[in-house]
């Protein structure tokens, strides 16, 4: 039971990412389409600063899950933010 509202809370807060990458490319995209706004941001190196953006809503999922005493979907929604700065930190050196 342990494993599987982890397993939750870290598929909500990739869908959180997710939407908040697009939300976050949409209003910062200046009019183009998600596809275009990722390849500029590839191009010119910001990708990692969009996705950091689009993790935002990760807060928002953690503080309803722990609002709702919902303490190991919390922890998955932090797992998955943590990967997520990982994934930056490192995207960022190479």
């Amino acid at each position: 039971m342990i494993k599987k509202n982890i397993f939750i809370g870290m598929l909500v807060g990739l869908i959180a990412n997710s939407i908040g990458l697009i939300l976050v490319s949409t209003l910062l995209g200046g009019g183009d389409d998600f596809v275009t706004v990722i390849k500029a941001a590839t191009g010119e190196g910001f990708l990692g600063k969009l996705i950091s953006l689009g993790a935002i809503l990760n807060l928002i999922a953690f503080f309803i899950f722990i609002k709702k005493r919902q303490d190991y979907r919390a922890r998955g929604v932090l797992l998955i933010t943590i990967i997520i700065a990982l994934f930056t930190f490192v995207f960022k050196l190479f």
